[in-house]
């Protein structure tokens, strides 16, 4: 199963639509996860419309409108993987151990918030995931989604895919 994770798109302000490699990967994947801040219901709607399988929740800077149609936490299975997507998880230190924490019973948690990628396991196994932003890079060197293969419980291929200005 393919994967395409994303957060932060923060749609149309920092941007007016989503890059074209991500585009392209939404169409070819088999699951794509967007960890919040989305700021545009038009990006929710034509993310359902693109992608075969879609998985979001909100995020601070989302409306209303988002909050009605989207969870804050999204818990699921897909390839045998325990996930669950959660926009903030609070600050850098302790995050590992926090997380595991709070989601003992998964084996992969998606989060944004930060636009920082991140790619750590916490003790228990527990994998976290962010992606940082393919619209608004703050005070990193490039803005970034991520791509990842999943199959029988397991996690591989994470790749992290930074975006041209």
């Amino acid at each position: 199963m393919r994967l395409v994770i994303m957060a932060d798109t923060h749609l149309p302000k920092r941007a007016r639509d989503l890059p074209a490699p991500l585009w392209d990967a939404v169409d070819g994947a088999d699951l794509v996860i967007h960890a919040g801040d989305w700021v545009s219901v038009a990006l929710l709607d034509e993310l359902e419309r693109r992608s075969r399988r879609l998985v979001g929740v909100y995020g601070n800077n989302d409306g209303p409108e988002l909050r009605a149609r989207l969870p804050e936490i999204a818990r699921f299975e897909a390839a045998g993987l325990r996930i669950a997507v959660v926009h903030e998880t609070g600050p850098a230190g302790g995050r590992d151990r926090r997380c595991a924490a709070r989601f003992p019973d998964r084996d992969l948690l998606v989060f944004g918030h930060s636009h920082i990628p991140w790619d750590s396991t916490a003790p228990g196994g527990l994998r976290l995931l962010n992606p940082g932003s393919p619209t608004d890079r703050r005070r990193q060197p490039y803005a970034s989604y991520l791509t990842a293969d999943a199959d029988d419980g397991r996690l591989s291929a994470v790749t992290l895919h930074t975006v041209a200005r």
